[in-house]
């Protein structure tokens, strides 16, 4: 036997409606409220661009890099997507990155990697000032990725001195705090 409880509305013991039901459209909570899952629990339904993870990474130590070669800058997030069909949104600030004045050709050129593979060409001579000066400041960033892998990925940023003659750093001043975000969403 199945028993059936047909309501519009259920309050709590305040009688602040808790779950209402209107034009087809259910209302969980008022707004301010906070509405908790459980631990193991799932929430089921199509699901699509449901955020399912969130992980961070961030540095403060001071690289510096006199080639033209690319060099990690330390900054650095690993996230094991649930499914191939997630997507992963990459976002972070990678701070102080700083030229030398030794160069007028001297900039910095800065990307996302995943694993070895160039994702995202972030800065292609940033703070290129065209003299010998010297130049930083904050570059900002976003990428969505679809790795097509259930397997840990690794997101990372590299860089390089432009003239490879002079030097080029991140996290110039070793206080600036560089930050990586990446995001499984559902896909």
């Amino acid at each position: 036997m199945t028993a059936i409880l047909k309501v519009d509305t259920i309050q709590d013991t305040s009688g602040n409606n808790i779950i209402n039901e209107s034009s087809d459209t259910i209302t969980i909570g008022a707004s301010g409220d906070t509405i908790s899952i459980p631990s193991g629990a799932t929430i089921t339904g199509s699901g699509l661009g449901k955020v399912l993870q969130v992980v961070s990474g961030t540095t403060s130590t001071r690289v510096q890099n006199n080639t033209a070669t690319y060099a990690d800058t330390g900054l650095t997030v690993n996230i094991t997507p649930s499914a191939t069909s997630s997507k992963i949104i990459i976002m972070g600030t990678q701070a102080d990155v700083f030229k030398s004045s030794g160069n007028s050709a001297n900039s910095v050129h800065l990307r996302l990697v995943r694993a070895s593979t160039e994702i995202l060409d972030i800065a292609d001579r940033a703070f290129l000032t065209a003299s010998a000066l010297e130049n930083m400041g904050n570059v900002s960033f976003h990428h969505l990725d679809s790795p097509s892998s259930t397997s840990e990925l690794t997101y990372k940023t590299q860089f390089h001195n432009h003239s490879g003659v002079e030097f080029a750093a991140v996290q110039q001043q070793g206080a600036g705090k560089s930050t990586i975000i990446a995001m499984e969403i559902a896909g």
